[in-house]
């Protein structure tokens, strides 16, 4: 396994993290692993070197953190471990149980390392930007969860450049906590955010944690494949993803994979690892092999030639992932049982 420094920080993550939406209740979603069947890829991870785990409150309702808590335990040291999770999305039906707020963010964190059985995670990560709470009172009370000692580092999720930004010069000028990571919509099918994040994250020592990195497996697919379970019952790819220039792109990558006698995935895993900037994409696995065919991607080079066919039919794309989405168009009822991005 390979390992990288989180942006400009000291902390140091595997190239690949291991995201645990998968992992949770599958009444969320049929494709969502329960715990006995999650727990043997956790633990395999682990076997792998893979040091950096990412979830959130809102994935399964809660179980997702539960699942990968009582794993981690079990298969890790917790100093050995990174552990991320992520806060906005509904924990229940008030008003107060759901964006960035102070009073959300304080009770949150609480509830989110009661659920993981940890005194503290390593990356607390604000899931999407929140236009009803001034972002002042949000990084405020981020620095008040880092100096606790509840959380190690801040990270924050899929938003526009200059909002983040904006959020980065007010910590600096208030002498508050920093954001060291930002996890964004980015693999071959959705570029746009090399256009100012990407360069804004190098310039500002941002680690980049890409969400989706196989296009939520449309990238695995060739062209008149069936869809997989989670394929045929998942909206929001439909949303993202499925015009024809996308199958373009999938096609170059089928090109590719059998070229080098490579999966699809392999190929645009390798890829996505060889941007500049990018720290460790956030893989998900619901079998042992999708596991494992990612970490040997770690090994794959590919030439400047076989980037270019890749990218060459990549066509611009409206914004895509940046605003809130109901929790039942990400992964299934909303909260208190749901799942992620």
């Amino acid at each position: 396994m390979q390992y990288v420094n989180m942006g400009r920080s000291g902390l140091k993550v595997s190239r690949l993290c291991l995201g645990a939406m998968s992992y949770g209740s599958p009444n969320a979603k049929a494709w969502i692993l329960g715990e006995e069947d999650g727990r043997p890829i956790i633990r395999r991870a682990c076997e792998l070197g893979i040091n950096f785990f990412d979830t959130a409150d809102m994935y399964s309702g809660g179980e997702s953190e539960r699942v990968l808590g009582r794993a981690l335990r079990d298969f890790a040291r917790r100093d050995e471990v990174v552990v991320a999770t992520k806060v906005f999305y509904p924990m229940g039906t008030g008003p107060n149980q759901r964006g960035l707020s102070r009073k959300h963010l304080l009770s949150a964190i609480d509830a989110s390392l009661m659920r993981l059985g940890m005194d503290h995670v390593d990356l607390y990560q604000i899931h999407r930007w929140d236009d009803d709470t001034p972002i002042e009172e949000t990084l405020e009370a981020l620095n008040d969860i880092v100096r606790s000692g509840k959380a190690r580092y801040i990270g924050a999720s899929s938003m526009f450049a200059w909002q983040f930004q904006k959020a980065l010069m007010i910590a600096e000028r208030e002498g508050w906590a920093r954001f060291v990571s930002m996890q964004n919509h980015y693999n071959l099918i959705y570029r746009e955010e090399e256009r100012e994040m990407l360069p804004q994250c190098h310039a500002e020592g941002i680690a980049v944690l890409p969400w989706s990195p196989l296009a939520r497996g449309f990238l695995t697919r060739p062209r008149g494949q069936a869809e997989t379970l989670r394929a045929s019952s998942d909206a929001f790819a439909h949303e993202l993803y499925y015009t024809e220039a996308d199958y373009d792109v999938v096609d170059a990558v089928a090109g590719v994979a059998s070229h080098r006698g490579l999966t699809q995935a392999q190929v645009a895993l390798s890829w996505l690892m060889h941007q500049p900037g990018v720290t460790a994409p956030i893989i998900g696995a619901t079998r042992m092999a999708h596991l494992e065919q990612a970490v040997e991607a770690l090994e794959v080079t590919l030439t400047a030639q076989e980037c270019s066919l890749l990218e060459a039919p990549y066509r611009p794309h409206r914004v895509l992932g940046h605003a809130p989405m109901a929790a039942s168009r990400m992964e299934g009822p909303a909260p208190c049982l749901s799942e992620r991005s």
